[in-house]
């Protein structure tokens, strides 16, 4: 077989959150596909970076009181721990906050714009008056103007599927503040996708065999039949404030992440070919022989199947090889779920004590080369671990490796001469016949069929072990010599299983090679047929059972508060549902971290006023002063102080607490008081302390 060149990359997780079991499916399925390309002898190049830019890095960093570049930095460390925990071994995982990316990105904006495919245009948007900045569709929440579904987002609805523009909803609110935005008009760039060039070049592409069947015709429907075209132009840019790369020439424009993130993984290979001294032309240049793939989910297939190579297409660049879009999960049938304490973090997943290779066993045996979304049943997950790796496969190894230690000082006999008989001759034909229809498997990622094929071997090999009963003839010792060729015939099984699960399992693969085999080398695929063991190192426990325990813990580990956050924002229903009867539930103490008590900003804040509200049985409708600012927050404190007591005093206020919209107005922040049932008392600052002053 020729030696390959071959980049990989998977989609770059958006740095904002934790990496969780959804995350990893695509990410296991990515490094399974590579580690088997590399133990073909090809040259190979996994790359992947975080995806850094936008709105809700900015206003996450904001609510923490830190720097969007500390922000990433800190997240970036931990997804990369996440990563590395599960055995995903990029070449390089970088970030796409880079001088590489931003390169990459003005150059192929410029480009764009030579060939006339950038254009300008006015276009009106919802505009938080609040926070006083534009907001992206997803921090726009309304009824669907199709359905009337409530609490949809501002590009599409998921009651109906339905997609249309955020100011075609009714009744919109912003997701940041809960305040009603107003249209406000603003020159942005688009990239002109549904230019003649684009799309004839889209039609050839998107039906070359470069997509999945059920992808190409999902691109179809969205480019529509010869003569029509469905294409909208792509808006590429957006009004500060925004964390990103600003337009060249264009202050105050930013390019929309969407934008600079593919182009990400040109920067994350750009950092790698100048810390290994790779050939950057020779995977990205208009006729490069290398092969590109990208795996990613079917939720940013339209980003990756049009947007992205159009761009690349049309800036003189190659395009991708394949794309390889994959399914979701779901956790016990269900869509993950924070309050069933289904939506698990790769942390959480650890801190369980849960091994990360049962975790890429059982997502490799659920695995196919299609769109479907795969199954984690916590249930199943527990039986077929312990069934396959440990009663079929572990067992192998753990039934006769200890009886050539013990009888044989770890010797193995080649199976050659009159030593073996038809049933070990049989056994290891079984195993290498395998290999050819396993590889292709692996080849075309139907990972599920590999390991039923590998599965199906470890039943021969379990029947063979059965059958020749080495516990029996280590107790006649006229049948010493019956008994090293058994146990022989089983490791080299053990051992050929190993090879064949390797991708899958790579540290046990690793462990077996050096704890038991004693090798400096590692196997590759051609060891299945040329491999010759002589020996043998003492057996050491190699795997555990999943306990039942295990996975009960992790459900409830799963189990978190539904509070509002920037990546969860909640309709100002939810916030005021209770916004007259609040009732506390008393709970015992738990410890946070310092970090998590730095992200709550405290204030001091003057009441400038303070009056009773019309209706209300429990509130005062306070006016705060917070030294650069006013603020109103309605307070339950009704029942303990008289309003015309409280102006000119200082208290302590919440300021960066998601403001609620009241049926009595918009409370922007919390005052804080005491109370053990028998009454309420404000908290007060010391003498000295001045409105605006954060206390630390």
């Amino acid at each position: 077989m020729s030696k390959r060149k071959i980049l990989v990359t998977s989609a770059l997780p958006y740095a904002n959150g934790s990496i969780h079991l959804g995350h990893l499916v695509e990410y296991i399925q990515t490094d399974i596909w590579v580690r088997f390309q590399k133990m073909q002898g090809h040259e190979v190049h996994y790359v992947c970076a975080d995806d850094t830019h936008g709105t809700p890095i900015m206003l996450r960093a904001g609510i923490e009181g830190i720097t969007p570049e500390a922000l990433i930095t800190r997240v970036h460390g931990e997804h990369l721990r996440d990563f590395t925990c599960f055995h995903i071994e990029f070449d390089n995982y970088y970030s796409t906050h880079s001088p590489e990316t931003r390169h990459y990105a003005e150059g192929i904006y410029g480009r764009l714009k030579a060939a006339g495919l950038i254009m300008s245009r006015a276009v009106e948007q919802f505009y938080d008056p609040v926070k006083q900045m534009f907001l992206p569709d997803r921090f726009i929440k309304g009824e669907c103007p199709k359905c009337g579904a409530k609490d949809q987002y501002g590009d599409n609805c998921e009651s109906c599927g339905a997609a249309y523009a955020p100011t075609d909803l009714k009744n919109p609110y912003s997701a940041v503040t809960g305040a009603v935005p107003v249209r406000k008009a603003s020159d942005h760039f688009f990239f002109k996708l549904s230019d003649d060039r684009c799309v004839n070049f889209l039609r050839r592409w998107t039906t070359s065999g470069t997509l999945q069947n059920e992808a190409s015709n999902k691109m179809r429907e969205w480019l529509g039949e010869t003569g029509e075209n469905k294409l909208s132009d792509w808006d590429i840019s957006r009004d500060e404030p925004y964390f990103g790369f600003e337009i060249p020439g264009e202050p105050g424009k930013y390019f929309y992440v969407w934008l600079d993130a593919p182009v990400g993984y040109m920067g994350s290979f750009k950092k790698l070919c100048g810390d290994k001294g790779i050939d950057f032309d020779e995977f990205w240049k208009k006729d490069s022989t290398a092969e590109l793939y990208h795996f990613i989910g079917k939720d940013i297939l339209y980003f990756h199947a049009l947007f992205w190579p159009a761009m690349l297409e049309n800036a003189g660049y190659r395009t991708p090889s394949k794309i390889f879009a994959h399914g979701f999960l779901t956790v016990n049938g269900e869509k993950m779920s924070k309050s069933r304490g289904t939506f698990i973090t790769a942390e959480s997943y650890l801190q369980q004590g849960l091994n990360p290779e049962w975790l890429r066993y059982y997502y490799a045996a659920k695995l196919n080369a299609t769109m479907e979304d795969i199954d984690l049943n916590l249930e199943d997950f527990a039986t077929r671990v312990n069934s396959d790796l440990i009663g079929k496969y572990i067992n192998i190894a753990s039934r006769c490796a200890g009886f050539l230690t013990k009888h044989f000082d770890g010797r193995l006999l080649p199976l050659s001469g009159q030593s073996s008989s038809v049933a070990e001759i049989n056994l290891e034909k079984n195993l290498v016949a395998a290999s050819e229809t396993i590889a292709i498997y692996y080849t075309e990622r139907d990972y599920g069929k590999a390991v039923r094929e590998i599965t199906r071997l470890m039943d021969i090999a379990n029947q063979y072990v059965d059958e020749n009963k080495p516990w029996e003839l280590a107790k006649d010792a006229t049948q010493k010599d019956r008994l090293q060729v058994v146990c022989s015939a089983a490791i080299r099984a053990f051992v050929m299983l190993t090879i064949y699960l390797k991708p899958v399992l790579p540290n046990l693969a690793r462990r077996v090679e050096t704890d038991l085999l004693g090798l400096e080398q590692s196997l590759d695929w051609a060891a299945i047929s040329k491999c010759r063991l002589d020996r043998i190192l003492p057996y050491k426990h190699l795997m555990s059972r999943i306990d039942p325990h295990q996975t009960a813990a992790l459900i409830e580990a799963g189990k978190v508060s539904l509070t509002p956050t920037i990546n969860q924002p909640h309709s100002p229903q939810q916030h005021a549902q209770h916004q007259e009867n609040i009732i506390e539930t008393i709970t015992p103490p738990v410890t946070i971290s310092i970090d998590e008590f730095t992200k709550i900003d405290l204030r001091v804040a003057r009441i400038i006023n303070a009056e009773l509200v019309e209706g209300a049985d429990k509130l005062l409708k306070l006016t705060l002063d917070i030294g650069t600012e006013q603020r109103t927050v309605f307070a339950g404190i009704k029942s303990a102080y008289d309003p015309e007591k409280l102006k000119g005093r200082l208290t302590v206020m919440v300021v960066n607490l998601t403001p609620r919209k009241m049926k009595f107005g918009l409370s922007e922040g919390m005052v804080l008081a005491a109370g053990d049932g028998s009454g309420l008392y404000l908290l007060s600052p010391d003498e000295g302390a001045q409105p605006g002053m954060r206390i630390k």
